[in-house]
């Protein structure tokens, strides 16, 4: 009840009294009156009427009260309404630290429990850098605007908000807590990203596709002109270079094929996919490779459709495959690689991870793993990679790299679902 409402509770209990106080004293100057002037029956008569009007009296008061109390209510659930429905995150803190109002939204970003309600705000958030906005917003007093925040990548799904701290006084102007409003903006650095690396990727393939086309019209004339050796024409001794000429420029051919098909522009042929069973097509196809090695590929997790071109996308998770059984094999380690997929209906997204037991990649490479011509492997043009992380963005999809729990390579392939 509000403190008004209770404020006239009060007031009520008091004309009650004061009430039965008068009719008291009335009813006692009536009768005292009455042996002198009136008969009883007047004072009975005149004492009714006074109650009457003094019990009409306390109705409407309590009819006030009720409506104060109802008003109350009313005001205490639109608040509670409002607070629910923000779509931004809201936490207010008093001046001493203490948690006042954390709303759902909030405690979804920050996935806390339902009953994290209460409690110091640094040990309720447990993010440094969004404890310290407030914290310099009370320092201070001032309002602190639309700052960004990064939160540590691989805690929880949001890693970036945008933050707005204003400070709360009391009607003497004196500083007694903040109100924190926030904004989850990781979707939008994704998005960011994605352009960035869609336009890194468009200038990449603008410079050197004319300059691979050139290599490849000078590597099929020198395989060319090697066919037209005849090696029974040509010195024993000079057989096995004619030979080599002939390999290198046939190995060349591929790479530069390979490249300019990495920096052709993705002419997506967009169908609707079930993400589950080409991924099964996929680690069939694997399988067998791995088995010969004495190893094992797995499919487990749940997927879902997605809109997409079938044969890139089978060219891009056969590639992620092939690398992690490649790193076991080269580490003499019987690969085990596991598919794992995993449906976020709320995001609107599928995230399918590859994780093997190989030697993992080392941090100094993570960086530099999706750029052209980079390879760990002692074979192979380095350009898988790239260009799954090329077909990958061409999807609105995303690519990281991780270590796995058993300490191997980690790759999770995100892309959006219908």
């Amino acid at each position: 009840m509000s403190s008004g409402a209770a404020a006239l509770l009060g007031l009520t209990a008091i004309v009650g009294a004061l009430c039965g106080l008068l009719m008291f004293a009335a009813m006692r100057f009536m009768s005292a009156a009455g042996g002198r002037q009136r008969s009883a029956r007047a004072a009975d008569q005149q004492a009714s009427t006074l109650s009457a009007a003094l019990e009409d009296a306390i109705a409407q008061l309590r009819a006030k009260e009720r409506a104060m109390a109802a008003r109350a209510e009313e005001s205490e659930r639109l608040s509670s309404e409002i607070i629910s429905s923000l779509a931004s995150g809201l936490i207010v803190v008093a001046s001493d630290g203490a948690t006042r109002i954390i709303n759902p939204v909030a405690r979804r970003l920050l996935e806390l429990g339902d009953e994290a309600l209460r409690g110091d705000y640094h040990t309720l958030l447990d993010e440094p850098a969004l404890s310290q906005t407030i914290d310099e917003c009370l320092a201070n007093g001032k309002a602190i605007l639309r700052r960004t925040v990064d939160l540590p990548e691989g805690r929880r799904r949001a890693s970036r908000f945008g933050v707005t701290v204003s400070p709360l006084f009391d009607a003497s102007g004196h500083l007694h807590g903040a109100v924190c409003l926030f904004t989850d903006l990781t979707a939008v650095q994704q998005l960011e990203e994605q352009l960035r690396l869609k336009q890194s990727l468009a200038t990449v393939g603008e410079l050197t596709a004319g300059i691979a086309h050139e290599f490849r019209n000078g590597l099929a004339t020198i395989h060319g002109y090697s066919k037209l050796l005849n090696p029974d024409t040509l010195p024993e001794q000079a057989r096995p270079y004619v030979e080599g000429i002939r390999a290198e420029a046939v190995a060349l051919g591929e790479i530069v094929t390979n490249f300019l098909n990495f920096a052709r522009p993705a002419q997506l042929a967009l169908t609707d996919i079930d993400l589950g069973t080409l991924c099964a097509r996929v680690v069939d196809d694997a399988r067998d490779e791995a088995r010969k090695l004495g190893g094992e590929v797995s499919l487990i997790g749940e997927f879902g459709l997605i809109q997409g071109d079938e044969v890139l996308l089978r060219q891009a998770f056969s590639n992620l495959l092939r690398n992690a059984i490649e790193a076991c094999a080269g580490a003499s380690i019987a690969p085990s690689v596991q598919v794992h997929g995993l449906l976020d209906t709320t995001a609107g997204t599928c995230t399918v991870t590859v994780d093997d037991n190989g030697p993992g990649i080392p941090p100094n490479a993570r960086e530099r793993i999706f750029q052209p011509f980079f390879t760990s492997k002692g074979h192979g043009t380095g350009l898988g990679l790239a260009l799954v992380q090329k077909i990958v963005v061409s999807h609105n999809g995303r690519i990281s790299v991780a270590t796995s729990p058993g300490g191997g390579a980690r790759l999770q392939v995100v892309l959006p679902i219908l």
